[in-house]
C-alpha cells in the first residue's frame, strides 16, 4: 500500500484513483476491495464520496443553464439523446446536463403533440379563406347601409328639432 508523506493522507492519489477505477470499471465492490487490501470500507466511501462531489462542481457550473433559457434547439436536440435511455440514464444524464428530469418528460411529449395535429388542405384552407373575405365584405357593406340610416335619422331628428323650435309644435294646436 502506497502512503503519502502528508499525515492527513495515508494514501497516494494515484493510489485512491486505481481503486475509484476499479471500482467503476471491474463493477467490484467495496467489501471485496476492502477485504483484499485491508482498507476500511468507510475510508473508501469517502473516497467515492469525494470524488462524486469533485464532479458535481466540474460540471455542474458549465452546464447548469436554467431550463427556461434553453432554446427549442436545445430542448430538442436534449429529447433525441435522451429518448432511449432508461430512467437510471436519464437521471444521470440531467444531473450532468443541470436540468430536471420532468422537463424534459415535458419537451418530449410536446415533440410529440407537435406533430399529431390534424392539418387541413391547402386548397381547402384557401376557399375557407375565400369564403370568410366575402362574408367580411358583406357585412362590411351592410355595416356602412346601416351607419348612413342611422346618419340619416339622427339628421332628420335634428331637423325636427329646428322645425319645432321655428314655427312650434302642431301637437300644441
Amino acid at each position: 500500500m502506497p502512503k503519502n508523506n502528508n499525515k492527513n493522507n495515508q494514501y497516494t492519489k494515484e493510489f485512491k484513483e486505481s481503486i475509484l477505477k476499479r471500482l467503476e470499471d471491474l463493477n467490484e465492490s467495496v467489501p471485496q476491495i476492502s477485504k483484499e487490501l485491508g482498507i476500511a470500507p468507510s475510508t473508501i466511501y469517502t473516497w467515492t464520496r469525494a470524488k462524486s462531489k469533485e464532479q458535481n462542481q466540474n460540471h455542474t457550473p458549465s452546464n447548469n443553464k436554467h431550463s427556461s433559457k434553453l432554446s427549442s434547439e436545445e430542448k430538442f436536440r436534449i429529447v433525441l439523446e435522451t429518448y432511449t435511455l432508461t430512467e437510471e440514464e436519464l437521471s444521470a444524464y440531467c444531473r450532468n446536463k443541470g436540468i430536471y428530469i420532468d422537463d424534459v418528460k415535458t419537451w418530449s411529449k410536446q415533440c410529440l403533440k407537435a406533430n399529431t395535429t390534424l392539418s387541413k388542405d391547402p386548397h381547402e384552407m384557401n376557399e375557407e379563406i375565400k369564403e370568410e373575405k366575402l362574408k367580411n365584405k358583406n357585412l362590411e357593406k351592410e355595416l356602412r347601409y346601416k351607419e348612413k340610416a342611422l346618419a340619416e335619422t339622427a339628421a332628420l331628428l335634428v331637423l325636427r328639432k329646428k322645425a319645432n323650435a321655428i314655427w312650434g309644435d302642431h301637437e300644441e294646436d
